[in-house]
């Protein structure tokens, strides 16, 4: 079976082209035209890895990359017209995994595809159940469990307790949260983001959730709280 391939570029005719070059080359490329489209693609479609176009409308592609980094691993090529070292390293460090600059011949573009298919199928699955003592964030089941109970989760929720799990005993700040799942949740505000604490802290075990004064929040092992 061919591997699927997203395509995020809101420029139709690069769009085409792209498309025409991976389906000659024997994968499955389906194509969405504005950021929001990206995510909920690769929500739907689970393709095994997404070529994405820095600028486009309703959320642009550093913000889809960093919204998807939250709980999927799939390979990242972004797309970029600016060639400036800052910007790709940037988009490196949003969790794109590599970065081509605009013109670019479409047949390079072929190559860094089947590069990072390459990579992703020869590298050991992810471990996609965070746990931190009896909790577990399980990001690709998109569940939370407090030893064997399920607990219901916002995806607002869901998106705070995914970063948080993923480095437990690290304190983050409302703004660093705010960014981490900016698009994911509406309520991406520092209100919002006290609000779905709260919920959540009604939700879980005591201890779990630690505000640090003056600078934000960390989760822990609840039974040593």
């Amino acid at each position: 079976m061919p591997e699927r391939i997203l395509i995020a570029e809101d420029d139709p005719r690069q769009a085409e082209i792209v498309r025409r070059y991976l389906q000659a080359a024997g994968w499955d490329p389906v194509v969405v035209t504005d950021g929001r489209a990206a995510i909920t693609a690769v929500r739907q479609r689970m393709p095994d890895l997404l070529v994405l176009d820095v600028l486009m409308p309703e959320i642009d592609g550093r913000d889809v990359c960093r919204v998807l980094r939250v709980d999927h691993d799939l390979p990242i090529l972004m797309l970029t017209a600016r060639s400036s070292a800052d910007d790709r390293v940037q988009g490196l460090e949003l969790g794109a995994d590599d970065y081509l600059t605009k013109p670019y011949d479409p047949r390079e573009l072929v190559a860094r595809v089947r590069s990072l298919l390459r990579r992703a199928a020869a590298r050991p699955p992810a471990e996609t159940g965070l746990r931190v003592g009896a909790l577990t964030v399980d990001t690709a089941g998109h569940t939370v469990k407090i030893n064997d109970t399920t607990i219901s989760c916002t995806r607002g929720e869901f998106a705070i307790l995914a970063v948080l799990a993923a480095e437990p005993g690290r304190v983050f700040s409302r703004r660093q949260l705010v960014e981490r799942i900016s698009g994911l949740d509406r309520n991406a505000t520092d209100r919002g983001i006290d609000m779905h604490v709260s919920n959540l802290r009604r939700k879980l075990d005591p201890g779990f959730l630690v505000t640090v004064h003056g600078v934000g929040y960390k989760l822990v092992d609840g039974a040593l709280g």
